[in-house]
């Protein structure tokens, strides 16, 4: 159960809703968020909802059965949408495309990735600056000063920038130059971080873990909720499976049954998905048509010389293509 409180409530009434809560001897857990007030209720048997429900101070009751309660679509009957600045939503009726190289490597592969994107309208860079390898010799990222730079080319040109974050004490350094954290497959059940993330109030791109089920996803997200941000976006890259063809299984049913139940938008990452360079292109018409509200796809003006996961990185011409035949598809599939 989730009990939305209203945002002009007294401390006296809370205080009665509380007391009547442990009347009814009801376990409830409060969350603040940038967005409301909440008290996750957790009752061990059933009970009259009037009880709660006609309280001063209480703007709705709702009975949310299954495991998640604040990601749930039983709780949030309309689907969020994410907004990133003014102008910049994720969700709703728009098509989002991210795209960037694995990893942020030299100003100049900067500006022309920036110029790429702004030849197609495309408001997102994504890019990495601590990257998590699974050789400790490979190429790991130019850090905070590769973010600086990062940061200060796109604001100069209107674009937005995601890039991944690691660990909590990294958050505080980054905050000011990012506008959404991503969480990477290898650290979506690093709960610390997750947790931390809740007390940051900009959006958050939660990726699937390399094994990970879909409510492991999905509990993940509500730890970044129940911490107090509601800005979160999931996102689906592919699973590890006994198949050795290609470098993950991009799993295409996950984009229906999020929606079905969550009502956080859903990105899909092709890139990571089949980790192909010439399946790219199939995969993210695919992930379109399944219902997915975006894409975050790896670009490079020379993809084969990308310092990092250069296999399913595509180049700027076949981008620009893919683009083009997704916003295609999307109309006729509105």
């Amino acid at each position: 159960m989730i009990i939305q409180l209203e945002t002009t409530i007294q401390q006296k009434e809370l205080e009665i809703i509380q007391q009547t809560l442990d009347e009814l001897n009801i376990t409830y857990y409060p969350v603040k968020t940038q967005l409301g007030n909440y008290r996750i209720c957790t009752p061990q048997q059933e009970f009259d909802i009037r009880k709660i429900g006609h309280l001063s101070g209480i703007r709705d009751v709702h009975r949310v059965s299954g495991k998640h309660k604040m990601v749930s679509h039983r709780w949030k009957v309309d689907r969020s949408i994410i907004q990133v600045d003014e102008e910049l939503v994720i969700g709703g009726d728009e098509f989002t495309f991210m795209a960037g190289p694995c990893s942020i490597e030299s100003e100049e592969q900067i500006e022309n990735t920036i110029a790429c994107l702004k030849e197609n309208n495309v408001k997102i860079m994504r890019g990495g600056v601590f990257k998590p390898r699974t050789s400790p010799y490979s190429f790991m990222g130019l850090g905070m000063e590769g973010l600086k730079m990062f940061y200060k080319a796109c604001s100069e040109n209107g674009i937005r920038i995601i890039t991944e974050v690691m660990e909590p004490n990294q958050i505080e350094a980054m905050h000011d130059y990012v506008d959404i954290f991503q969480v990477g497959a290898r650290n979506s059940q690093n709960f610390n971080l997750l947790e931390a993330l809740g007390n940051v109030d900009k959006p958050i791109l939660l990726k699937r873990g390399i094994s990970g089920t879909i409510d492991e996803l999905l509990f993940s997200a509500e730890y970044v909720f129940k911490n107090g941000n509601e800005k979160l976006i999931l996102c689906e890259r592919g699973i590890r499976t006994f198949e050795t063809a290609y470098r993950n299984t991009l799993d295409l049913n996950a984009v229906s049954i999020l929606k079905e139940k969550s009502h956080l938008p859903v990105i899909v990452d092709p890139s990571h998905g089949i980790g192909i360079r010439k399946h790219v292109y199939a995969m993210s018409l695919a992930g379109a048509a399944v219902g997915a509200d975006g894409l975050i796809i790896e670009i490079h003006k020379t993809p084969s010389k990308a310092a990092t996961d250069a296999q399913q990185t595509i180049g700027f011409e076949d981008f620009a293509k893919l683009v083009s035949k997704v916003r295609q598809l999307k109309t006729v599939i509105a």
